[in-house]
């Protein structure tokens, strides 16, 4: 296990694409222990120029936290800290050691992980599917669809559910967020496609619980009702936090 400062702290950097954010975590609690700092994402946002922004959000907290490890969320499959999949970033992360590269920028040990897997892990410690038995499916709704795989708490990485082929089309392009923003639609139209998402989810896999993340969650009252599914959905707990929170909580776990 990592080791954390006297306050239990852990230092968690959520990179997305449009921002990076990080803040330090209370990991007794899952609660920012400092206003989160946010910067733009570089364009392009090759590895070495979002690493220069990883480093910068990272020397800012350096008063607040220990000599552990940082977590790492990036919108990619990452096997074993090595990024496979580019479907919302540069393609210059494919194949991309991310773990050595933040490693060697930051000077301590990183633990790199899924930005939906950190969302889904801090909603099972945090959250909504906190001590919930069997699985849980968390879903974030933004850019595409990211998804997190939970089984009585225990994180089944890199689930790739936005890029289910349904009706012939990869499901994000045609539910995510930003195909409501694109085609303009209204609550109810985007509703009737996240029908369609989560009842081919939903036969595929029998959840016990789904989990809606992303800015998007904040408005849930607004589609959820809408939806008509045998599986309880609930808009996730952390919202935007999930991922730093998660990424925390798993560096504190695996990082070494």
């Amino acid at each position: 296990m990592g080791e954390t400062d006297a306050t239990g702290s852990v230092l968690g950097i959520d990179i997305g694409g449009s921002g990076v954010k990080g803040a330090p975590v209370d990991l007794a609690t899952g609660e920012l222990v400092a206003e989160r700092l946010k910067i733009k994402t570089p364009r392009p946002a090759t590895p070495e120029a979002v690493a220069g922004v990883v480093e910068e959000i990272a020397d800012s907290f350096a008063g607040r936290i220990g000599s552990g490890p940082i977590g790492i969320a990036i919108p990619a499959v990452c096997q074993h800290g090595v990024a496979r999949s580019a479907a919302n970033i540069d393609p210059a992360w494919v194949d991309t050691d991310v773990d050595a590269l933040f490693t060697e920028r930051l000077g301590r040990p990183v633990h790199v992980v899924n930005d939906a897997d950190a969302a889904g892990v801090a909603e099972a410690r945090y959250g909504v599917a906190k001590d919930v038995p069997g699985l849980v499916i968390l879903t974030t709704l933004g850019t595409g669809i990211g998804s997190a795989f939970l089984l009585d708490g225990k994180l089944m990485p890199n689930s790739e559910l936005g890029h289910l082929e349904i009706d012939g089309h990869d499901a994000e392009q045609r539910a995510a967020q930003s195909a409501k923003e694109r085609e303009n639609l209204s609550y109810p139209e985007w509703a009737e496609r996240l029908q369609r998402y989560y009842s081919h989810v939903e036969a595929l896999f029998w959840p016990d619980l789904f989990v809606v993340g992303g800015g998007i969650s904040k408005s849930s009252d607004k589609f959820l009702p809408l939806l008509e599914l045998r599986t309880p959905i609930v808009p996730a707990r952390l919202r935007n936090n999930a991922g730093i929170v998660g990424a925390a909580w798993l560096a504190q776990e695996f990082g070494s």
